[in-house]
């Protein structure tokens, strides 16, 4: 059979996989793209578009010298579609790249669905396919929300048993419903009105408002489920059980926020981020929650400036699944025991919408080079995609956690360099290094021009 008569599969829509999709249609691939929605929903998703973002609206810092900035330039510069959709639908939000979520997924969806070269089928893929002569490479991007029977057959395919954590989901509230009189606009440590609001809490407000997280009623976890967070993301009240004045040195922090009332800092803060261009909607910052609907309500209406807030939704918590990446995974993303089988996105054990993404577009690159009977390329180790594929395939099986991108997980620097200047030889050597590589440019000069 001709290579163009072959397709590639790629098993659900988020956002690893969209884009998984759209890099190997750009490179000459038929694509069939199985989503399960609207015909089935997990536990955390509404909407039936692709890419629907379920927890934060943010993509984290889009400074170019910090981890995950270095990280979207890269997936700009090799023809990011997630990235190229942030950008049409972003909002303020300071230093941070953050997006209107329906608006963002919109741009997706309408991109993919007009894409000739992909096909999307609306059904449940309940277990792995077998490689099949016109299907001989399948892409599997069901993300942390992965079905029970999806992850059963994945767990009779890698013959262990699958790690799990679960990850929390923040409020968000109705602009029209704060006290403005209370709450002020600014970012930290800039000048002017900035990009969040922040609500300022004295000490004995703060005393009370940590005292009632610590008796409110949580939503208990069933009996087979574990008590494992992602650290980068802990619910507000597990940050409380660790000592009353974490979440002051964390989402509280009131350093670089002056109170325009007082002239000074007061003594802790939350931040509200837009969720929305046109400003209605508003996320809470850091404070991803277990905590009860009715406990939600009451204990964050304690907030000053929040004492009549309306919550267009309300904090969650959802299981992540994930398999351990250097046990089961080639630096190609291929399975050791299956390499028509690539995984994507969260479901390798990266966090955060950003890697899940940089990881669906390298899946996508490799899938389209295997159906055209290549070699999938291997980023270079000093650019931050190849970091996380080191992260996922070369540490340590036993003490392997899900990571979001650090420069920790970077090659160091052959020369001693102050700490400040450290983010942007980092990003220099990546990006020459992507360059040199030529994994892939914005043009997509086609399948015989990527280098192996």
């Amino acid at each position: 059979m001709d290579t163009t008569d072959k397709k590639l599969i790629i098993i659900g829509g988020g956002l690893a996989g969209t884009e998984a999709a759209w890099q190997a249609a750009r490179l000459g691939c038929q694509v069939t793209l199985h989503e399960m929605k609207p015909l089935v929903f997990s536990p955390a998703h509404h909407s039936p578009l692709l890419a629907e973002l379920v927890c934060s609206n943010s993509l984290r810092s889009d400074a170019v010298n910090s981890a995950v900035g270095l990280l979207k330039q890269e997936m700009r510069n090799l023809g990011s579609l997630i990235m190229e959709s942030a950008e049409q639908t972003r909002v303020p939000a300071g230093k941070a790249l953050a997006v209107d979520r329906e608006k963002f997924a919109r741009f997706i969806t309408d991109k993919i669905e007009g894409n000739d070269r992909i096909t999307i089928i609306r059904d449940e893929i309940r277990e792995i396919p077998s490689p099949l002569p016109e299907a001989p490479v399948t892409i599997l991007a069901t993300g942390p929300l992965t079905s029970e029977s999806m992850t059963d057959s994945l767990g009779k395919l890698t013959g262990t048993d699958h790690l799990a954590f679960y990850d929390a989901i923040a409020p968000i509230v109705e602009a029209e419903s704060l006290d403005r009189s209370i709450i002020f606009q600014a970012s930290r440590y800039d000048d002017g009105p900035g990009d969040y609001l922040n609500c300022p809490m004295d000490k004995a407000q703060y005393e009370n408002f940590i005292t009632e997280i610590t008796k409110a009623q949580k939503v208990p976890l069933k009996s087979f489920e574990k008590h494992k967070y992602f650290e980068g993301c802990l619910p507000i009240e597990v940050m409380v059980e660790r000592g009353p004045e974490t979440p002051r040195f964390g989402p509280m922090k009131p350093v670089g926020l002056i109170d325009p009332r007082t002239g000074r800092e007061t003594h802790a803060v939350i931040q509200l981020r837009k969720e929305n261009k046109e400003g209605t909607l508003y996320n809470m910052v850091g404070f991803q929650t277990k905590l009860t609907y009715g406990e939600q309500k009451r204990i964050f209406r304690m907030i000053p400036g929040m004492e009549r807030a309306e919550f267009s939704r309300l904090g969650s918590i959802h299981r992540n699944t994930f398999i351990c990446g250097p046990e089961l995974l080639l630096p190609s993303l291929q399975m050791k025991k299956r390499p028509d089988l690539i995984l994507a996105g969260q479901i390798t054990g990266v966090e955060g919408y950003v890697e899940s993404t940089a990881i669906g577009l390298l899946a996508g690159i490799n899938g389209a080079r295997l159906l055209h009977g290549k070699s999938p390329v291997i980023p270079p180790l000093e650019t931050a995609l190849g970091s996380l594929i080191t992260h996922l395939t070369a540490g340590e099986p036993k003490r392997f956690q899900p990571s979001n991108i650090n420069f920790g997980l970077f090659p160091r620097l052959q020369q001693k360099t102050p700490k400040r200047f450290r983010g942007e030889k980092y990003a220099e050597r990546a990006l020459q290094a992507l360059t040199r590589r030529k994994i892939c440019g914005a043009g997509a000069p086609g399948i015989d021009n990527l280098a192996g």
